[in-house]
């Protein structure tokens, strides 16, 4: 059996979007810039996915701005909005816990002389919002917060955020990436200035994202070149990518109660066996459903090297994760994980589950089983190995 409970990385392509997506390769395959017949007809299929995800977040169609993804995403809503306030003030606040995209161009900003503020957050990953509050300073320009967390599915206060900033006169920026699909986004409601999106998130196409820009927030553009995207972005409209999101956008809002009902019970599933028959394992993040990702599980597994138990998993047909996939390859502790009081050891024994609606009960059962008996073994191999050679060795 093939198990895929990684979909906070990527999830699989709705065949509904990809039909959607097709013509736009082969048939109606135009520039959207150019005024012949072809052309006209990639910019309305455009402009008919702008207005959907508009729709679907509660915007303005001409709030809308296309781009590569999250990362672009967040790059271009700090930066942006950092250079453009310059003159106001170079404070900008974020948590601990952020999504590297949003992390490292807050560093980046730094090494240019802003000053960063990075909120700390409690066992379960959530903001004090009174530090928020008292972070403030006449300087601030930005506050930039995840809706949910990557890693441990903590969901954050953004109504409360984004009022805190609204009454402050402070520019709220928020990576709505893991929440687009799980929960109901409204930036009118929420005081939300900037907010960025990822297609490949919710069963779209990947390479392709939205920037959410309020009329009137002062945000430099991004790209230079030819005036694509109203000026702000540069660059040939990815007419397939930009059709295929707006049709996940569609479903994704219109399903959302079903889909996060159906995942939501596979992971409180999956949660109550492996807490049940799984020895010496610590659930991390909020344990309350209305705080947490409906998808999100995320387990330390004392005594077992994450690396290993990942490996091992996947050799029996598992997809699982060690954490954010834009920090795979590295061997560091997760900066999440620490940033909750983990210890790095813990750190590097967790792993990631994230459930989607394509997933099934049966294939919990199998990632259950196959986690008791890889578990037992590979624990018994490091009981193993301290008898032989003392704790000190076992790294």
């Amino acid at each position: 059996m093939l198990v895929y409970a990684d979909n906070a990385s990527t999830t699989q392509l709705d065949k509904r979007v990809y039909a959607a997506m097709a013509p736009y390769y082969t048939d109606i395959y135009g520039n959207a810039s150019s005024l012949h017949v072809m052309g006209r007809k990639a910019l309305a299929a455009a402009d008919e996915a702008r207005s959907e995800i508009a729709r679907c977040i509660n915007a303005t169609a001409s709030d809308i701005y296309f781009t590569s993804g999250g990362t672009e995403s967040d790059n271009w809503a700090i930066t942006g909005v950092a250079r453009a306030l310059k003159d106001k003030g170079r404070h900008i606040i974020t948590t601990a816990i952020e999504h590297p995209a949003v992390l490292n161009t807050c560093k980046d900003l730094e090494s240019e002389g802003w000053d960063i503020t990075y909120l700390t957050v409690d066992s379960d990953g959530l903001i004090d919002l009174a530090e928020l509050e008292r972070s403030v300073r006449d300087d601030t320009v930005l506050i930039s917060i995840m809706w949910a967390n990557n890693e441990i599915g903590s969901i954050m206060p953004i109504y409360q955020i984004g009022r805190i900033a609204r009454e402050r006169g402070i520019y709220f920026h928020t990576d709505a990436v893991q929440a687009a699909g799980c929960l109901a986004i409204d930036v009118e409601r929420c005081n939300i200035d900037l907010l960025s999106l990822s297609g490949h998130k919710l069963y779209g196409p990947k390479g392709i994202g939205i920037l959410y820009k309020r009329r009137g927030v002062k945000c430099l553009p991004y790209m230079k070149g030819g005036e694509q995207e109203r000026g702000q972005r540069a660059g040939t409209l990815n007419t397939p990518a930009i059709v295929g999101m707006g049709k996940a956008m569609e479903l994704a809002c219109s399903s959302m109660q079903e889909d996060s009902s159906h995942v939501r019970s596979l992971r409180n599933y999956f949660i109550t066996r492996v807490l049940a028959e799984i020895p010496d394992v610590v659930y991390n993040g909020p344990k309350d459903d209305e705080l947490r990702l409906c998808g999100n599980a995320n387990f330390t597994f004392n005594d077992i090297k994450g690396e290993a138990l990942l490996a091992r998993l996947d050799m029996a047909g598992i997809c699982a994760s060690s954490g954010s996939a834009c920090s795979s390859g590295t061997t560091e502790p997760s900066h999440v994980l620490l940033a909750i009081g983990a210890t790095e050891d813990a750190a590097l024994s967790t792993l990631r589950f994230s459930w989607g609606k394509y997933n099934t009960i049966a294939e919990v059962d199998y990632t259950v089983d196959k986690l008791k008996e890889i578990s037992s073994e590979l624990r018994s191999a490091t009981t193993l190995f301290k008898q032989f050679h003392g704790d000190d060795k076992y790294v």
